[in-house]
């Protein structure tokens, strides 16, 4: 008979929450884990509420959204015979995005999607001509789908140059913030092995160099993480900002990516934490 899942857990984070539990033994031999979600309630363990299947101890629930949401969970030990063991139970709350905030600046919709960007959904090969000197933005001026590609390529893509490519976002603010405002930048995708590192800094000053999670590399190719059995691989990078760094009158923002490969746009922004 198949073993009941042991040792569930979930924690949430932004815009996801990550399932871990205790490997089962492989006599009887397990077919795959189903893991089964709903917001509410336990979910009932029926296909409606199948959030997917894993053959590993761990499975990550995403595409959640940028509110604290709470999500309820089930884990079922399938065998290969089609037995099913007994389900065990856990939830956890996603972590607030910064980006429920009120904006100072952004660039497209928090909503794990970058079709609204220049070239989407997969015209890459058409960035150098576009952009041959990376991204000088204005917020209020520029646009989304014509000013701001989807993908931020880094010097290992040879359809960009194999160059650093830096893009600029400038904003206007009436006055300077007086507490810490919040970063986000959400990504539908990177690419899965070469994700890359990037500087982040504002006017002028260098805040901190991020480091990118590998993805799936599809999102080269489409912008809609969620599409259902979608293959992309979303990920977001929120930190706060020193409010000395910025002030009245004209910001900039710099993002330049120094390593690897391309990160795919879902949206950026800077937030005040309220």
């Amino acid at each position: 008979m198949a073993q009941t899942v042991r040792e569930l857990r979930a924690t949430g984070r932004v815009a996801a929450i990550d399932l871990r539990w205790e490997r089962a033994p492989w006599e009887p031999p397990v077919d795959h884990y189903a893991v089964y979600a709903a917001r509410g309630r336990a979910p009932e363990t029926e296909p409606g509420a199948l959030a997917g299947k894993t053959v590993y101890p761990h499975f990550t629930h995403g595409v959640l959204g940028p509110e604290a949401v709470t999500w309820h969970y089930r884990v079922v030990t399938v065998l290969a015979s089609g037995e099913r063991g007994r389900a065990a139970g856990a939830s956890a709350t996603t972590v607030a995005s910064y980006a429920t905030g009120r904006p100072l600046v952004a660039v497209g919709s928090f909503d794990h999607k970058g079709l609204e960007f220049a070239l989407a959904p997969n015209g890459n090969a058409r960035y150098l001509t576009a952009f041959p000197a990376g991204v000088d933005y204005r917020d209020g001026v520029s646009r989304p789908e014509t000013d701001w590609p989807y993908l931020h390529p880094g010097p290992a893509d040879q359809w960009a140059g194999r160059r650093a490519h830096r893009f600029t976002l400038r904003f206007e603010l009436d006055a300077a913030p007086v507490a810490d405002p919040g970063f986000a930048l959400w990504m539908t995708d990177t690419h899965a092995t070469i994700p890359g590192r990037g500087v982040l800094a504002v006017n002028g000053r260098k805040i901190t160099t991020l480091t990118f999670e590998g993805g799936a590399t599809k999102g080269s190719l489409e912008g809609d993480a969620t599409r259902p059995n979608t293959p992309l691989v979303p990920s977001s990078v929120e930190l706060p900002l020193p409010a000395d760094v910025f002030r009245a009158g004209e910001n900039l923002l710099t993002l330049e990516k120094t390593e690897g490969s391309w990160h795919a746009y879902d949206a950026i922004g800077v937030f005040a934490r309220e």
